[in-house]
């Protein structure tokens, strides 16, 4: 397993989304998941505050819950979890008292004493840095949280962001995560990219499957029932189909599935160190663990990458 940039947390190559748990996935599925993730070698979780308080009767919290009574049977020190704060109601900002009183509540529902990645999980322009990030830092020093790390940065306050802790003495980040695919690539190559490499930042990118798109389900005509299929149903276009039927092949060559094709090629562009994925049944999560050993040639990368 690969070492998170500059710490000691040994993380598999696939990281698994928590957003389902609690929302379209119930306690026995999630566990379900859990179980054959981590029996397959798996060991990073991704989860957040906010999980999953979009959904019918949730105010936020329902993931990480899900997940500490999942660990409560489980051997907790076999798993890096990393949670985040900043976009769940009431607690919407990066104030120190809210990082401070957050990363308390999800410790309770995670039911473990530390965090090992401790996200801000969307940069607050209304709250100094130096405010948010001693903040941060105070929970590193507390043992609360292992190490910390940023997501949806600019690449302007990102970098500002780590020279106040350069310069402070802080807690620095050691991560980042961003919105991140084969379809959705503007975002972050380019400045963000460079701060990240330029900083040994490890990305950890979200919505790696572009909402479900890249798995390869979303076909002209085909109509997939999931709460996700408008927003996937999106890159169903002409550069869409092509990324498609580059996948396919690939897919076939490697005798494995679409969307471990599209992780892969992920996993091996520079600065990324684990790509984030959700499932909600054990067939979704079939489609992904292939991840954990597939290896792309380069030229099957660049040939991606030049679609």
């Amino acid at each position: 397993m690969p070492i998170l940039s500059t710490t000691d947390l040994n993380v598999s190559r696939l990281c698994l989304g928590g957003n389902v748990f609690g929302w379209t996935a119930d306690e026995d599925e999630s566990f379900a998941v859990l179980d054959a993730y981590t029996a397959a070698g798996g060991n990073f979780l991704d989860t957040a505050d906010v999980y999953s308080a979009w959904a019918e009767g949730n105010s936020g919290g329902e993931s990480e819950t899900i997940i500490g009574r999942w660990l409560a049977r489980n051997d907790r020190d076999q798993v890096v979890v990393a949670t985040k704060v900043g976009m769940l109601a009431g607690f919407g900002n990066q104030k120190r008292d809210t990082v401070l009183t957050a990363a308390e509540r999800s410790l309770k529902r995670l039911g473990v004493d530390h965090i090992d990645l401790y996200y801000n999980h969307l940069d607050d322009p209304n709250t100094p840095l130096e405010e948010t990030l001693a903040a941060y830092d105070q929970l590193v020093r507390d043992g609360k949280v292992r190490y910390v790390a940023a997501s949806n940065f600019s690449a302007e306050r990102l970098a500002l962001a780590l020279e106040i802790q350069e310069r402070e003495g802080f807690a620095k980040f050691v991560a980042l995560q961003p919105e991140y695919n084969l379809v959705s690539r503007d975002k972050f190559e380019g400045d963000l990219q460079d701060t990240a490499a330029v900083h040994d930042l490890a990305t950890l990118p979200y919505w790696s499957l572009a909402r479900g798109f890249l798995t390869g389900k979303y076909r002209p005509g085909v109509e997939v029932q999931s709460a996700r299929a408008g927003a996937a149903s999106k890159y169903l276009d002409e550069h869409g189909l092509q990324v498609l039927e580059v996948l396919d092949e690939l897919a076939e060559t490697h005798e494995t599935t679409v969307a471990s094709v599209a992780l892969a090629w992920l996993a091996q562009q520079p600065t990324v160190a684990a790509p984030i994925a959700s499932a909600r049944t054990l067939e979704q999560l079939s489609d992904l663990l292939p991840l954990l050993t597939l290896e792309l040639t380069q030229a099957e990368v660049d040939r991606l990458s030049a679609i």
